[in-house]
């Protein structure tokens, strides 16, 4: 449990061989960018730990954590990526706005993994306070950018089996 001070982007290592053509899309939110820059650099690292070569890692940003399902969509439309990851951070603040685009946020992101049949990622924080964020973006409990990026090799190895492409 978090309030346990454990480290969330714990995960057992896992086989993960890409192909020459395994590329991967990396969108992320402009607002809260100490956060959202640490979400980042996690699943860099880790996707290049699991092999996946720099060249094939392609980042893209957008001005808040709303407009990630349309720049997912954007990237999605290029056919070029196994996988897409959403990257942001929506914090608590005194009005019911955050309600809103979370789970705006969350909906877009899922609908469009669904409408094209490709891993989309949700690797969007949504916290209480910006101390909770910076706990969560590789603080003590981790990193949701690693998380997000192990996802999307799972999710990329399923999509392989399922279509028998082993």
């Amino acid at each position: 449990m978090a309030g346990k001070k454990t480290n969330l982007s714990d995960h057992k290592k896992f086989n993960f061989t890409p192909d020459a053509k395994t590329s991967i899309g990396i969108v992320v939110s402009e607002w809260n960018t100490e956060v959202t820059g640490a979400l980042c650099q996690g699943a860099v690292d880790s996707l290049v730990e699991y092999g996946i070569k720099p060249k094939a890692i392609d980042i893209r940003y957008v001005p808040g954590s709303f407009e990630l399902p349309l720049g997912a969509f954007l990237m999605l439309q290029a056919k070029k990526y196994d996988a897409i990851i959403c990257l942001g951070c929506i914090i608590q603040g005194e009005t019911r706005h955050f309600e809103f685009i979370a789970q705006a946020v969350a909906k877009g992101i899922m609908d469009l993994g669904l409408g094209w049949i490709t891993p989309v990622i949700f690797g969007v924080l949504t916290t209480d306070t910006f101390e909770q964020a910076k706990a969560r973006a590789g603080g003590k409990h981790g990193n949701k950018g690693v998380e997000a990026a192990v996802s999307a090799l799972k999710m990329i190895q399923l999509t392989k089996d399922v279509k028998g492409k082993k």
